[in-house]
């Protein structure tokens, strides 16, 4: 009788070791592994973002990450708008987009160079972390460097196509008709800010794709971190 059961026995010895293999699976990485694997992703996340994001209508056409007009402006946009303005209005977020789309570039090396200092603490910690805990250290480590290479491109393109004048004709208007303050931030650094926004929004989408389909990873060490993880 006990022979009987004997491969039943030896089946579900079986299938609690592979269980127990997999929920080890993250703690057998070793920490080269676990870091390269990190890395491999985020510097994956961070191509596509850029390549996304800085190209025409990358910001334009993509209403996630589209910039507008200050909320402090939405009501003198409306206005406007009733008023016949509606086409200056869309001009100016036009225009904003596009100095988006011209400083984001800029970002790649940036981010790359973040990607090659990550220590194995700082991977720990994202192994350990949330669901955009890569992001959010891509975010801490680079964001102050890409917003100082951001801020002269965006002001050239700015200035080179009158927007600054443009961005302060509407705050104007918008003062006129009693709707807004007449002090306001610059129109190179609200598009600036913005920028990184969406540029860190277009990363964190990338790593919950990884995270929930580790066979996208662009690398097999990727994908063997990232598959780890989801079977925590």
């Amino acid at each position: 009788m006990l022979r009987r059961f004997a491969p039943l026995a030896t089946l579900c010895a079986g299938v609690l070791l592979s269980a127990n293999a997999l929920a080890l699976s993250l703690n057998d990485l070793s920490q080269s592994d676990a870091t390269g694997g990190l890395k491999d992703a985020l510097a994956q996340g961070a191509q596509v973002a850029v390549k996304q994001l800085g190209t025409p209508g990358g910001f334009n056409n993509n209403p996630q990450v589209r910039i507008q007009l200050p909320a402090k402006l939405e009501k003198a946009n409306k206005l406007m708008g009733a008023l016949g303005m509606g086409s200056q209005v869309q001009d100016l977020e036009n225009g904003m987009n596009a100095a988006a789309e011209a400083a984001v570039p800029q970002a790649q090396a940036i981010l790359v160079n973040s990607v090659k200092n990550m220590t194995v603490t700082d991977a720990k910690g994202i192994l350990q972390g949330g669901q955009d805990s890569a992001t959010q250290y891509l975010n801490k480590s680079s964001r102050e460097e890409i917003r100082a290479k951001f801020l002269p491109i965006v002001k050239a393109n700015t200035d080179k196509i009158g927007l600054a004048q443009k961005f302060n004709g509407v705050a104007g208007q918008a003062s006129t008709l009693g709707l807004l303050n007449s002090k306001t931030n610059t129109v190179e650094g609200y598009v600036t800010e913005k920028a990184l926004d969406g540029l860190f929004t277009m990363i964190a989408q990338q790593e919950e794709s990884i995270r929930k389909n580790p066979a996208a990873a662009a690398s097999g060490l990727a994908k063997k971190v990232f598959g780890a993880l989801g079977s925590r």
